[in-house]
């Protein structure tokens, strides 16, 4: 039984190199405990129970924990904040020229699909390099 738990964790773990989505992992751990039983139980059905609900309770209660450790939650920048924003044109915005958008007190190079005159009142939609992409919401 030795070789068939060693097989599995060697082939777990090439899965797992693959993908690096932390799929496999798991059963690699519990192939190893597995493993390690097979030398003090000889029942093939013992050991594959111990295979399968290990590997489902490490994934479970630990996969969660292991997420938030590798992936942190991203914070918002300062400049991603304006996303949504509205803001008012200070200078006017035409297809093919740049204007300006005052968004939460700060000035911002502004563009858009339309043309917009100043004074009017826009949504930030995106950020395109160091330029807010804007849209009209009210007219004025």
């Amino acid at each position: 039984m030795f070789y068939m738990w060693l097989g599995i964790i060697i082939i777990l773990a090439l899965i797992e190199i693959m993908t690096v989505n932390l799929t496999t992992i798991w059963f690699v751990m519990s192939g190893l405990v597995t493993l390690i039983l097979s030398f003090v139980i000889d029942n093939i059905l013992i050991q594959m129970f111990v295979f399968v609900v290990l590997g489902l309770i490490l994934f479970i209660f630990t996969k969660p924990i292991l997420m938030k450790w590798i992936h942190p939650k991203q914070e918002k920048t300062n400049l991603d904040r304006v996303i949504g924003m509205e803001g008012v044109v200070t200078e006017k915005i035409s297809k093919r020229n740049p204007g300006e958008v005052k968004v939460v007190g700060k000035r911002w190079t502004a563009i858009s699909d339309e043309s917009i005159e100043k004074d009017c009142i826009v949504t930030v939609k995106k950020i395109e390099g160091v330029k807010l992409v804007v849209e009209k919401t009210t007219e004025n």
